[in-house]
């Protein structure tokens, strides 16, 4: 169950990811370089990461992950919001 509800926010952070990627506010000049030069692409990676990671630790038993993954998401679902409603 716990792998399910990774997944599930996990397709929940790429959605507000790419949001926040296209919303062209500027805070997103702010980006490292690294980030800016690839149009902030490269921080998918990023994302991709914490998700195969948590995947990989809460199909291993450890559903503790699966909590952290939820905080993580929330936690990303607050700033996408303040970003795409423009209080910040």
């Amino acid at each position: 169950m716990g792998l399910i509800i990774v997944f599930v926010f996990g397709v929940a952070n790429f959605a507000l990811h790419k949001a926040v990627l296209h919303s062209g506010h500027p805070m997103l000049a702010y980006l490292p370089a690294m980030f800016r030069s690839t149009g902030g692409r490269f921080s998918y990676v990023f994302e991709y990461l914490m998700l195969a990671g948590s995947m990989l630790l809460v199909a291993q038993g450890n559903d503790g992950w699966a909590w952290g993954y939820v905080a993580y998401s929330l936690i990303n679902a607050l700033s996408a919001w303040l970003i795409l409603t423009r209080r910040v």
